[in-house]
């Protein structure tokens, strides 16, 4: 691939060829217009692997094709949210009733794999070229490997994450996945490395990309959107820390991002809000900081609308004004009631979400109109796109990391440690936060619905509303905390008598892996 796009443009002899030698040549004589042409088709794209399309496995079926996908169908296996009107006649039904295609066989199993490796694949062709003489004292070639570390670091916890029980249940004493540093087709198969070995891999590959992000000159930048930086590498480092039980990494890491990006949503941005009538209503994307980056000062890495295919996929689903499956096919997601009740009357999260009156009739583009339930979410909820157009609606910016969810993992992390007033301090931020103008500022000990429950509990709680229905957090928080997902008592959920057991949210590692990879054995 560089050698066919790059050899003309460099004058390089023989034409259409360019030897490693050649390339190492060019990357470390300085020029930056060389490094650009030579590397930066793949370093520019690092940030596209881990939001872009997965290979097709389902024809049209989008949950499968894309990773935005991959989070909601997670969201589907958990216990607060609920979807559609029970006519089972919309996407994410078999997800939602718990028949997951967790078996090695599946069709739809291979999409977490082959995402990771995926993201693996890329990073270890950009890194092939950057080793440590070739890097040297260049600050783009050190930006450049940052990116290939975080990119390969995000693969492999992502695979862990699916493919592996918990590490605190269980987890660190069995096998982790096959551990590839290099790109090469024809290198030997490798077995499945020790879970505890996957894990040093992963935080190895952070904690240098964040040292050369820093040497790079890169840092934590201002522009949040679009952007791999030292903030983003420190993320992933406290969601892996968290992960494995390592608390004080996790505080660290939390603080670092803490230091350079403490702002939070208000409660103007927080949600849709209607600024027209309850006959025709109006939510604008343009103010709801969950739709559009601009608006959100907690983005800590987003993509704009239209950034790569699938980048709207997930606001479709999730808005119940939108033409899809989210709105108009009825698939609409839903709060479940036993988690609604619990959001204090003073926090103004609860008006994110509908509560116990129905909506009612709403005419969506093409003039069909369809009756919207209660407890439907307004967190994403907009009736046009953020380029003002209406059958457009969903369009919209995405997000996947945000300042709430490091003070989270922080105050659990603190909590974890034994250090139970740092943990109600962090939290106490959060709560101030999201407490109504002029009422008094909510804390992890006064919150009404908390009565009787431990501090980890509490802090557990906040987890659930606060991230509800992002990134398919809950799944993974469910499955690290040990927690079965039981629908019983819902007033909401359309099956009550289904249950989700820890040891199910652990799926099988895909045929495809068994079959090709002879010293890859099966994780069940």
């Amino acid at each position: 691939m560089i050698a066919v796009s790059c050899a003309e443009r460099l004058d390089l002899t023989p034409e259409n060829a360019i030897t490693d030698e050649q390339i190492k040549a060019l990357l470390t004589s300085g020029d930056e217009s060389k490094i650009e042409l030579v590397l930066g088709g793949i370093a520019n794209t690092v940030e596209s692997k881990i939001h872009q399309a997965v290979d097709n496995y389902g024809g049209a079926d989008t949950q499968v094709n894309y990773i935005l996908a991959h989070g909601h169908m997670f969201n589907l296996w958990g216990n607060d949210m609920a979807i559609g009107d029970g006519s089972y006649d919309y996407w994410g039904v078999p997800q939602y009733q718990f028949q997951i295609t967790s078996a090695t066989g599946g069709t739809q199993n291979r999409c977490w794999w082959d995402h990771g490796y995926g993201c693996v694949t890329q990073a270890n062709k950009l890194l092939n070229y950057l080793d440590d003489e070739t890097v040297g004292n260049n600050a783009k070639l050190k930006e450049y490997k940052a990116r290939g570390l975080v990119l390969r670091a995000w693969g492999y916890h992502y695979i862990m994450q699916v493919y592996q029980d918990a590490w605190l249940q269980g987890g660190s004493s069995k096998l982790g996945v096959p551990l590839y540093d290099r790109y090469d087709p024809g290198q030997p198969y490798r077995e499945r490395a020790t879970a505890q070995a996957t894990y040093d891999f992963i935080r190895n590959d952070l904690n240098e990309a964040i040292r050369l992000f820093n040497e790079s000159g890169v840092g934590y930048t201002t522009d949040k959107v679009n952007d791999l930086d030292a903030g983003v590498a420190s993320f992933l480092l406290a969601r892996v820390s968290l992960w494995t039980g390592n608390w004080q990494a996790a505080i660290a890491a939390c603080n670092d991002i803490l230091s350079r990006y403490p702002d939070l949503i208000d409660e103007a941005g927080y949600g849709g809000k209607n600024t027209g009538t309850q006959e025709e209503p109006v939510f604008l994307p343009e103010t709801n900081a969950f739709l559009n980056n601009a608006a959100n000062p907690e983005v800590i890495l987003g993509f704009p609308k239209g950034f790569v295919p699938g980048n709207t996929v997930y606001s479709l689903w999730m808005n119940i004004f939108s033409a899809g499956n989210g709105g108009l096919q009825r698939g609409y997601a839903r709060i479940d009631d036993r988690l609604y009740d619990r959001i204090a009357e003073s926090d103004f999260r609860r008006d994110a979400f509908l509560g116990a009156t129905p909506f009612g009739n709403y005419t969506y583009p093409g003039n069909q109109v369809i009756t919207i339930l209660s407890y439907v979410n307004l967190k994403f909820a907009a009736t046009q796109a953020l380029d003002g157009t209406r059958e457009q609606v969903g369009q919209n910016d995405f997000y996947y990391m945000r300042t709430s969810e490091v003070l989270l993992m922080k105050a659990e992390a603190q909590a974890q440690s034994g250090d139970e007033n740092g943990a109600r301090t962090t939290l106490n931020t959060l709560l101030a936060a999201r407490t109504r103008a002029g009422e008094t500022p909510l804390t992890i000990d006064t919150y009404p619905s908390t009565a009787g429950m431990s501090l980890l509990e509490r802090i557990q709680l906040q987890w659930r509303i606060e991230m509800w229905g992002e990134n398919g957090l809950e799944f993974y928080n469910n499955k690290r905390w040990g927690i079965t997902v039981s629908r019983k008592g819902s007033n909401v959920h359309w099956f009550t008598d289904r249950t989700l057991d820890v040891s199910d949210m652990t799926l099988e590692i895909p045929e495809n892996e068994l079959l090709y990879n002879p010293l890859c054995v099966p994780n069940k």
